[in-house]
């Protein structure tokens, strides 16, 4: 038997290790199930080069708890240590960075996760155990190997009776992490990071039914069938799924097997997706996955960290960002990448160019996979473009490479329904919708209802009008107009519609110079001034005489404030809601208004039409609403 110290100076490195990976010590049982994978992976390679004369089987991962004896035993068929390996590789190497990591850590252990630079993964099974024990038998024909420590830097090493090949980590559970002897915890840990690793790893066994076995149905003598019960057999349970749709080519998997690998990952989640994006690259970087794009609403607060990121099948973690540009964090599915700098809890991304490479692959990927959906079958694509919309704006803010595609799959569609591609909508209405300094107007409403009548004051134009209403598109028809040449957009109540697309010829008043001054100061006596500007303007005389429009610039403002962006410009937040009140000095009733002899009937005039032009903006409510109801009634009497 060897006793030995650990190479390390420092007296006892392992309550250290518990404190710093304290936040994220469940990764223990990930650590030690990886390196079980990667020595059966080695031992595959070496016997499939040749290099190690012995039948490779079918090896598995066992993982199993002794609860009476307060151990959790993890056994592997791979290829094992000699006691000089064990020298080697627990004793030295593993510790070749302790006293680096101590100085460059001791006084700020905030970030989890740093042993993983220093080869301490092994280690981390300290942050739960007391006592950890290895018992190992090499590929090679030399004896077996027992190695035992207690946490501090002194060890024993001696022969062991193993006979057959592979390693065996008992971690002797301390008293502040029995909760990992419960079976229900190792379940959960060994699903959520082990679920598709590429060895079997069993977990105890279970029953089911024997496929040799056939059950029987006989009758009795009254005809009545009755079918013996399925036969039951024992078999191991294996927990994971080596062989994930990610890992396969896709021209093995067909639209059933990417929906039932769905089903896999979100267990819970019935709706089926919309449609997936197969990654699957190996230069400049290796990276597979599967991202799926889910039914979306325009709910800006979706649940995000809905795909998972892994490390040659082993889960890292569910907040992708920084791999994943920020706009794709709604969709969900799978990235396995081996090329994505880790550190030990795997948790923690470093900020390196390999990592910004694979992000622009994967918005390059996303975008050339919409395209090819949107040319392939238009008309599904626009019937899902509610569900998809969200996500392809907010790339087209926040990736200019994304823009700069979106142009050949982003739609616009109408009021109407119809869906028009940009250049599909500047061909539409360029002839019609530009005005007298050479701008081209886009029209558009963003609720059907809300604005019916100033839709229909536009269709009567012959105008097109789009149909925008998702959270964020004010700040998407902000750099529209910084982009693209002489476009403005406008909403169809952003003001009278021979004011939103000003063209050459202008109306003439019907009213003279002093009839329109009286007018101005009769409705400036009545209409309040801190809701109202009152603005006198010459229309067809079969248009609303009142009409009331929020200026564009100032409610997009406000909107894209609610949505994070504006410029930084709190003012618009703050500011009250102001309207414009247009006054159509061509409309008779307006004309009545001014020749209407009694003030008293005169206010009431004024106070009615307001009102309705008030209700057409859904801004009439609660008393006032009933007042107006009541006035209305009365008139008809």
């Amino acid at each position: 038997m060897t006793k030995g110290n650990i190479n390390v100076s420092v007296e006892n490195i392992f309550p250290l290790i518990k404190k710093f990976l304290y936040s994220d010590h469940e990764i223990f049982l990930r650590e030690l199930i990886s390196n079980a994978t990667d020595a059966t992976l080695k031992l595959k390679h070496l016997t499939n080069v040749g290099d190690a004369k012995i039948e490779y089987g079918n090896p598995q991962i066992e993982v199993k708890i002794d609860k009476d004896g307060k151990k959790l035993h993890i056994t592997d068929q791979g290829l094992g240590m000699t006691a000089d390996e064990v020298e080697k590789y627990i004793n030295q190497v593993a510790f070749s960075g302790a006293e680096e990591f101590l100085d460059k850590y001791k006084d700020s252990a905030k970030d989890s996760g740093i042993i993983g630079h220093f080869g301490l993964g092994f280690y981390s099974a300290f942050m739960v155990a007391e006592k950890v024990e290895i018992i190992t038998k090499s590929y090679k024909d030399e004896p077996a190997a027992h190695w035992t420590c207690d946490g501090s830097p002194e060890f024993t090493l001696e022969p062991s009776k193993k006979t057959d090949r592979g390693t065996e980590i008992i971690l002797h559970i301390a008293e502040d992490s029995t909760e990992f002897l419960e079976e229900s915890k190792i379940s959960e840990l060994l699903l959520k990071y082990n679920k598709f690793m590429p060895i079997p790893i069993k977990f105890g066994t279970k029953e089911i039914n024997d496929p040799e076995h056939e059950p029987k149905t006989t009758k009795d003598k009254d005809g009545k069938e009755t079918t013996e019960p399925h036969k039951q057999i024992t078999v191991d349970n294996i927990i994971n799924n080596p062989n994930p749709a990610w890992t396969k080519q896709p021209a093995e998997l067909k639209n059933e097997d990417y929906s039932g690998f769905y089903r896999e990952l979100y267990p819970m989640q019935f709706e089926e997706p919309l449609f997936n994006i197969h990654l699957n690259v190996d230069y400049p970087f290796n990276l597979t996955g599967i991202l799926y794009f889910p039914k979306m609403t325009n709910d800006l607060n979706i649940q995000k960290d809905k795909i998972q990121l892994y490390q040659n099948q082993v889960f890292v973690t569910d907040n992708v960002e920084g791999i994943v540009p920020e706009f794709l964090t709604m969709l969900r599915g799978v990235i396995d990448s081996p090329d994505i700098p880790l550190n030990v809890s795997r948790s923690y991304l470093q900020a390196d160019g390999a990592v910004k490479k694979i992000s622009s692959y994967i918005t390059r990927k996303v975008a050339d996979k919409l395209k090819s959906l949107f040319n392939n079958n238009r008309e599904d694509f626009e019937a899902k473009w509610n569900d998809i919309k969200i996500v392809i704006e907010y790339g087209m803010l926040s990736e200019e490479k994304f823009f700069e595609k979106a142009d050949a799959f982003a739609l616009y569609p109408t009021v109407d329904g119809t869906y028009y591609t940009y250049e599909e909508l500047v061909n539409k209405i360029k002839a019609n919708q530009t005005d007298k300094d050479d701008k081209m107007v886009i029209l558009y409403a963003s609720n059907k209802d809300e604005q019916h009548s100033y839709i229909e004051a536009a269709k009567a134009k012959g105008y097109e009008v789009l149909l925008l209403d998702s959270p964020i598109v004010s700040h998407l028809m902000q750099k529209l107009e910084t982009t693209k040449e002489k476009i403005s957009f406008a909403r169809v109540d952003a003001d009278h519609i021979d004011k939103i697309i000003q063209k050459d010829e202008t109306k003439i008043s019907k009213l003279d110079e002093d009839q329109t001054k009286v007018l101005d100061e009769l409705l400036k006596e009545v209409i309040s001034s801190e809701k109202f500007i009152v603005q006198l303007e010459p229309m067809d005389s079969d248009a609303a005489p009142f009409m009331i429009t929020q200026p564009e610039f100032m409610r997009r403002m406000k909107e894209m404030q609610a949505t994070g962006g504006g410029g930084g410009m709190n003012m618009f937040g703050s500011m009250p809601e102001m309207y414009n009140l247009v006054v159509n000095t061509n409309s008779e009733l307006v004309s009545e208004i001014l020749g209407t002899k009694t003030k008293k009937k005169q206010e009431r005039l004024i106070n009615q039409s307001l009102d309705l032009a008030r209700l057409s903006q859904g801004l009439l409510k609660g008393e006032e609403l009933t007042n107006f109801i009541k006035r209305s009634y009365d008139m008809i009497k």
